[in-house]
């Protein structure tokens, strides 16, 4: 029994609260301690009303029933995984970046579920956290169900397609996809890749509560523009020391979905 307690007092910060607030919430909900209807995300109690704590608690709050318990032990897997691994691994030591990740996510996804009507929001941010993982790990070699294995750059157009035909959904799945993609292309593929200016930042305050635990250079800043006539060595001289370098550079390591930490 030693070893539960020593498990959840290594999960990382981050990651440690958004599982544990989703746990305490959606059980709260389903053993009828609280109405899950008062922590939905609506668009006329939200607007209207200004029960603004709708936004927070529709990422938190799962309507849980016994027949997509399944489902959410699956998203609860999702979150853990994939939200640890970039926590400690490519935002390791700059959590001010990776709350950063998480507000700008989760302010996507609010805005997006007013409009499309989606009033849980555990769905649409786990895809979102899941999909910046694969493109930051786009060529390691994951594993889902029956032994397939592909790149993981595919994995969630795979959770996508899956959803699809299996119970006909998808609507959640596209949205993380498109919101992981907004932040992904605004961090790092605009600026880095295609030279454009760095259009999101962290804001300077997030550092004021979440310093730098060590010194990572070259971090989420674009790389130096080589000249036209700079030499091929040259120019990848500049990606290595101004820039990410995402086809090169190793974020981590792949994981086979389903296989216990």
């Amino acid at each position: 029994m030693a070893e539960l307690p020593d498990w959840f007092t290594s999960i990382p910060y981050f990651t440690k609260r958004w599982l544990s607030l989703t746990a305490i919430l959606t059980l709260a909900g389903r053993f009828g301690i609280l109405n899950p209807f008062n922590f939905m995300l609506f668009y006329e109690p939200f607007i209207k009303k200004f029960e603004i704590w709708r936004a927070a608690t529709a990422l938190l709050m799962y309507p849980l029933t016994p027949g997509n318990g399944f489902h959410f032990l699956i998203n609860c897997y999702f979150l853990y995984s994939y939200s640890i691994r970039l926590e400690t691994d490519s935002f390791g030591g700059r959590p001010a970046d990776y709350f950063f990740l998480l507000i700008f996510n989760w302010i996507c996804c609010v805005i997006i579920g007013l409009l499309a009507n989606i009033p849980v929001l555990m769905d649409p941010m786990v895809l979102s956290i899941l999909y910046v993982w694969c493109q930051l790990n786009k060529d390691v070699i994951v594993s889902f169900w029956f032994g397939t294995r592909f790149k993981a750059m595919y994995l969630p157009w795979v959770l996508f397609g899956f959803n699809l035909i299996i119970s006909g959904g998808g609507l959640q799945e596209l949205v993380g996809i498109i919101v992981g993609h907004l932040y992904f292309f605004l961090m790092f593929k605009y600026p880095q890749e295609m030279g454009g200016p760095q259009l999101i930042q962290t804001p300077q305050i997030f550092y004021k509560f979440f310093p730098n635990q060590r010194t990572v250079h070259g971090f989420g800043q674009p790389p130096t523009r080589a000249t036209p006539t700079a030499a091929p060595a040259a120019r990848n001289q500049q990606q290595g020391e101004g820039g990410l370098n995402f086809r090169r550079h190793d974020w981590g390591r792949g994981y086979v979905l389903g296989q216990q930490q």
